[in-house]
């Protein structure tokens, strides 16, 4: 004789063996949410691209762009309202504008290229990093000041990203030398300059490749040839690389870090190109 089981037994042994099945296997949520955050690559825009334009205009842009993230630089002038000064000479008081600014649009700026010469320098640019709150710099030290770079990255809770540069403009140019640069120094990562590589005559892919585990973010861009220190910017989607490989690359590796778009040519009249950018590579990382 079969014994008849309440509908409130049933529903709590199921319960009990959706716990045990989902702390056997350690799943906590479902594996399809789990591909999507590895696949969650955030895409902003580098001040850079604007840096014809005084600070307040250029996050103005971005906003436009609907960027919610973007990358400052060091020797931006950030213009009348700032008295001309860059960010390394603003006062406590100044930068509490510039926070102001990003508040007031809705645009966090996670990240600085810097561009520091001495070790003063650079112990002035991750004070002001700290205070406006950033998550890690950017940037191309001189190699004798790389170990206390680091010590100073560990310090202000601030790592910093080596960037590459193409050939003959950087000491980083190739990964090799980016990844010897961080070699034993654990506050030190890698930005990956996709359109300074294809410049250089490398492959994306393999270099994406080489500083897998090191990799904390990207500047993007396109060209219209490859191997070619001439090579032109040209609007991301029209030149010769192929951002489907990039992205195969980085969703292989789970990356879920910053992609900046730096758009380095039409510098006066640019925005409706970023803004196309924006949107693409956002198409792209899904």
């Amino acid at each position: 004789m079969k014994r008849f089981v309440p509908r409130f037994e049933m529903l709590a042994l199921l319960a009990v063996l959706s716990f045990l099945f989902f702390s056997c296997t350690g799943q906590s949520k479902p594996v399809e949410n789990k591909l999507e955050e590895a696949e969650n690559m955030e895409v902003g825009v580098g001040l850079y691209s604007f840096n014809r334009f005084p600070f307040e205009k250029s996050v103005e842009m971005a906003k436009g762009t609907n960027a919610q993230k973007v990358e400052g630089f060091s020797f931006h002038n950030l213009g009348d309202r700032f008295g001309g000064k860059v960010i390394a000479n603003l006062s406590d008081e100044e930068l509490s504008m510039m926070k102001g600014i990003l508040d007031s649009n809705q645009v966090q700026m996670v990240s600085m290229y810097a561009d520091g010469k001495t070790i003063e320098d650079w112990e002035q640019l991750f004070k002001q990093g700290q205070k406006l709150g950033l998550q890690f710099l950017v940037g191309e030290p001189d190699p004798l000041l790389l170990d206390k770079i680091n010590e100073l990255a560990g310090q202000y809770k601030l790592p910093l990203a080596i960037h590459e540069h193409a050939k003959g403009l950087s000491r980083y140019w190739h990964p090799d030398s980016a990844m010897a640069a961080v070699e034993g120094r654990e506050h030190l990562k890698i930005c990956a300059d996709i359109g300074h590589w294809v410049r250089s005559g490398l492959d994306p892919v393999e270099c994406l490749q080489k500083v897998e585990h090191k990799l904390l973010s990207l500047h993007v861009k396109d060209l219209d040839g490859s191997g070619n220190m001439e090579a032109k910017d040209v609007a991301i989607g029209a030149g010769v690389i192929d951002y489907d490989k990039v992205f195969a690359e980085l969703k292989r590796q789970d990356f879920s870090g910053e992609i900046f778009i730096e758009c380095e040519h039409n510098w006066d009249n640019n925005f409706e190109e970023v803004k196309e950018s924006v949107n693409y590579m956002r198409q792209k990382a899904k």
